[in-house]
């Protein structure tokens, strides 16, 4: 029986960054996207989503969501019966992530937060590709509107008091996706790689021409990429490290 399957979204991002997954794997599962924008430390976001799922479940987070996600796992290990990690970082936040965060965040104080969502969004998680494509443009500003200024906040400040996740991943056993693309600047393979290496039973997707924002980049391939973890079918059946190509 597949369990339902919870998604947090990254920074700037709220629940449509999952819109192509949840129309797509509600024929597998019940797929639940939920919001981890409303505290400002890990623990608290945590709980919160725990408090909203009952039972065990599969469990899947992008960037952020990734890192609350291991969270989720620290705490309540027993719940997650998979796991999925896409363009997530499992270090804590070096000294020019801290510069980088701080900045930002000055930036939004001083007003400037349609300057961050909008740069920010566009330079940083993007492929080069996809980067005049203004409909996804759009979509992207919408998410971090949405969010808003308060929000970010809160998400800057959890991220910057995260531990190291690397000592964790020995201990994960449950089946373990992780999904990077190629391209990504914000969270680079070479973390995805490093993961799937201390991950005991995991699999690593490499999407091709893709950037941070991979479920909207390439919607179709993270698509299958799910349904094979959650069915136990597909990559699951091959050898444990695949790349794919977009769909």
């Amino acid at each position: 029986m597949i369990p339902p399957l919870v998604l947090l979204p990254g920074t700037l991002c709220d629940a449509t960054l999952f819109e192509h997954q949840v129309r797509y794997l509600s024929t597998w599962t019940r797929p639940l996207a939920l919001e981890v924008h409303h505290h400002d430390t890990l623990a608290e976001v945590a709980r919160s989503i725990l408090e909203q799922v009952e039972g065990t479940f599969a469990l899947a987070g992008l960037s952020y969501g990734g890192i609350v996600a291991f969270e989720i796992w620290r705490q309540a290990p027993y719940r997650v019966a998979k796991l999925a990690l896409l363009n997530t970082n499992p270090h804590e936040a070096s000294p020019q992530t801290r510069e980088r965060q701080q900045r930002l965040v000055g930036m939004s104080v001083l007003g400037e937060f349609r300057a961050i969502t909008t740069d920010y969004l566009k330079d940083a998680m993007l492929h080069p590709a996809h980067q005049t494509n203004l409909a996804l443009r759009q979509h992207v500003l919408r998410m971090a509107e949405s969010v808003g200024k308060e929000g970010f906040l809160n998400q800057i400040k959890a991220q910057l008091n995260r531990p190291s996740s690397l000592p964790t991943l020995p201990q994960i056993t449950c089946p373990t996706l992780v999904l990077a693309g190629r391209e990504d600047r914000v969270t680079p393979l070479e973390l995805h790689v490093e993961m799937a290496d201390a991950l005991p039973n995991s699999h690593l997707v490499v999407l091709e021409q893709c950037g941070h924002l991979s479920t909207l980049e390439q919607p179709e391939a993270v698509n299958h990429a799910l349904r094979d973890w959650l069915t136990d079918e597909g990559i699951w059946k091959k050898e444990r490290y695949e790349t794919e190509s977009p769909a």
